[in-house]
């Protein structure tokens, strides 16, 4: 044994090899030393101090920050250590809110957890936690911020993950907080939704927003038809709540816990996942034919669609029109179900079981509702899922297994697998390969897509043209290629997006986990699902031919663009009044506003603004005019953009700002 190579954890001997630091080593000793803020896929904050270990001749470290080296001496248990850890413990009590019992995140809470594991029974100190506003403003994720210990797990996800930076740290010592931008709600910042803070949160300080109570009341209403779609994501994961393995296949009882609960129906949102293929692949063969809007991205994801919207506007005509299988489920369901089953469409509600919490967000789109009626009533997270089979007292594990409803319940494995990052690439190669050479393919796999990188990049040849393919996860990774694209270094055909790393087996809905195994049981959990279906191609699901024969006519009809296609637009990235730079002495001054949105940001609104300031300094203009800045004009592809008076105008220069500023002013002398 080549002892340099070693270190000694709690007098055993323990290889270095690849890890980075103390923490790793120690748990690869089968050590649990806890922490709040160190995650392998975040930076390392080092901010909690739970991770303190005694290093020979080094005294008291944090694991965490520390890197190994040979021969180091490590004990992670002393009299000392132990005291601080309470200590630490007890201090994050003190400072944070008691409702324990009520918490939605009461099974999973770090905290609990850690007091329980170091047999806190009292708190030593008072209790100093401030009643501080909840921030419900989200249909997606709700804020407590009574409930954050400050370990920045929110913070750092979202910005060097995502690259979003929706939330970040605010005042210092004993003020500090966590909010979101210019301590706004967080509905009126850039948050996309994808509910990754939540998922990362230790404790109830974010968490996705319940509808549970809202579907229970359409359930025990007669007067309605409440019918489920159940995504392919959640089938993997809500056994964990019962004490399954992750990764199984729970299909059969889900659809018999829902139908205990009292739906009227159970569909498989994998039907209209199958139907998305059909749609969005040949809606790809048309852009490749007339050279239009490629690279082509897929629009499956609600996060990715805000996140386009907002941060790459010029990019928005090459999201594909197809809606997500779930809004396309919304808008089949309540136009054809009505008819069959004889009731108001208004009756009919639709519930979607989602592993994501921006499916809620994405239910309220004004796109996605026709007179005033969502295709998409409510939609519940995988944990709600579990919440409510919870709470009706069914058991789980004993339930016999059910169907699903045809005809919108039979799946291929090809709208299974949209779950898993790069199932979606994988389910249109299975299509396209077949309607482009017009030859059956016996080999359905396109294992090349698949894996656990953010950015898998893959080209292949088809009826005599190269084609390119990049699969993303996570919307860090996304800005990247965006990002080459623009600068000419990234050149690609079709683009999957999927907000969360891994794609939907890892939303912020599903059940909490932080070893990364679970997360891989989960995605091979969906491959062995479509293994064992009898169809793996989307253009083989009889009930989806049947479904264009009878109700939709042609791929790409009026009808079908109607209920399975729309339209996404540039977005403002945060709601806000108005910036005021400089005000007129007068009421009724001369009105000039600056966009500061991103798109004219980029473009040099800045510099016009600033121009624009010294223009009206310099001609002794200040009391006859007032400038503000906006966030957005949402005219993002033809910035920079100003408003003088009544006069918007875009692709604007300083002297074309001026000219209008001079002919203007005078109507307000």
């Amino acid at each position: 044994m080549n002892e340099d190579t070693f270190i000694t954890i709690d007098n055993k001997d323990i290889p270095i090899e690849r890890e980075q630091n103390l923490l790793e080593l120690i748990r690869k000793a089968g050590v649990d030393l806890p922490t709040f803020c160190y995650h392998s896929e975040l930076s390392v904050y080092g901010a909690c101090r739970l991770c303190m270990v005694d290093v020979e001749g080094m005294g008291l470290v944090p694991a965490c920050s520390t890197p190994p080296s040979p021969n180091m001496k490590v004990k992670t248990n002393t009299e000392e250590i132990r005291k601080m850890r309470k200590i630490i413990v007890e201090l994050l009590l003190a400072n944070h809110s008691q409702n324990c019992p009520t918490c939605q995140k009461s099974a999973t809470c770090q905290l609990q957890a850690l007091a329980r594991r170091l047999g806190i029974t009292k708190i030593r100190f008072k209790n100093q936690s401030r009643d501080l506003p909840i921030d419900e403003s989200s249909p997606s994720l709700v804020r407590d911020p009574n409930k954050c210990v400050l370990c920045g797990d929110c913070v750092r996800i979202c910005s060097e993950v995502q690259t979003v930076g929706a939330i970040d740290f605010a005042y210092r010592g004993a003020q500090t907080v966590v909010i979101p931008s210019f301590g706004k709600d967080l509905d009126k910042v850039e948050c996309v939704n994808c509910g990754q803070c939540a998922r990362i949160c230790p404790t109830g300080a974010l968490t996705p927003k319940s509808e549970v109570d809202d579907v229970w009341r359409a359930i025990h209403n007669p007067d309605k038809v409440v019918i489920a779609q159940i995504a392919p994501a959640v089938r993997v994961a809500i056994g964990e709540i019962f004490g399954l393995e992750p990764g199984k296949i729970t299909t059969g009882q889900i659809a018999a816990a829902l139908r205990a609960i009292g739906f009227s129906k159970v569909f498989d949102t994998s039907f209209t996942a199958d139907l998305t293929v059909i749609e969005e692949s040949n809606e790809f063969i048309r852009r490749i034919q007339n050279k239009e809007n490629i690279p082509q991205f897929t629009s499956c994801c609600p996060a990715w669609v805000k996140f386009i919207e907002q941060y790459y506007p010029e990019f928005v005509h090459n999201l594909s029109t197809c809606r997500s299988p779930q809004q396309m489920f919304g808008a089949l369901a309540k136009e054809i179900l009505s008819v069959q089953l004889g009731v108001k469409i208004e009756d009919i509600v639709v519930v979607s079981i989602m592993p994501c919490t921006a499916k809620k967000f994405e239910a309220r789109r004004p796109e996605f509702s026709r007179d005033g009626i969502r295709d998409v009533d409510y939609v519940l997270t995988t944990q709600e899922l579990g919440r409510m089979i919870e709470e009706t007292g069914l058991h789980f594990n004993e339930l016999g297994p059910e169907s699903f409803n045809l005809p919108f319940g039979f799946k291929t494995g090809a709208g299974v697998i949209f779950g898993n990052s790069g199932g979606v690439s994988e389910a249109v190669l299975r299509y396209v390969t077949e309607k482009l050479t017009g030859e059956r393919r016996e080999n359905y796999e396109f294992k090349g897509v698949r894996g656990d990188n953010g950015i898998r990049e893959i080209k292949f040849s088809l009826a005599g043209r190269e084609f390119s393919m990049a699969i993303v996860s996570g919307l860090g990774n996304a800005r990247k290629v965006l990002e080459d694209i623009k600068s000419g270094n990234g050149q690609y055909d079709f683009i999957e997006v999927m907000a969360c790393p891994g794609g939907c087996i890892g939303g912020a809905g599903q059940p909490v986990y932080t070893d990364i195994s679970i997360h891989q049981k989960r995605t091979k959990g969906l491959y062995e699902n479509d293994r064992m279906l009898e169809l793996h191609k989307s253009q083989d699901n009889p009930y989806i031919s049947e479904l264009y024969n009878s109700f939709l006519g042609d791929v790409g009809s009026p009808k079908a663009h109607e209920l399975l296609h729309t339209h996404y637009k540039s977005r403002k990235r945060i709601t806000d009044e108005d910036m005021y730079l400089s005000y007129s002495d007068k009421a009724e001054g001369l009105e000039i506003n600056v966009c500061f949105g991103t798109g004219c940001f980029i473009k040099g609104s800045q510099k016009i603004l600033r121009g624009v300031l010294d223009y009206i300094s310099r001609n002794g203009l200040k009391n006859r005019v007032n400038v503000s800045a906006s966030f957005c004009f949402e005219a993002c592809d033809r910035g920079p953009v100003i408003r003088v008076g009544d006069r918007v105008i875009e692709q604007c220069t300083i002297e074309k700002a001026t000219e209008a500023i001079e002919k203007e002013v005078e109507v307000y002398v």
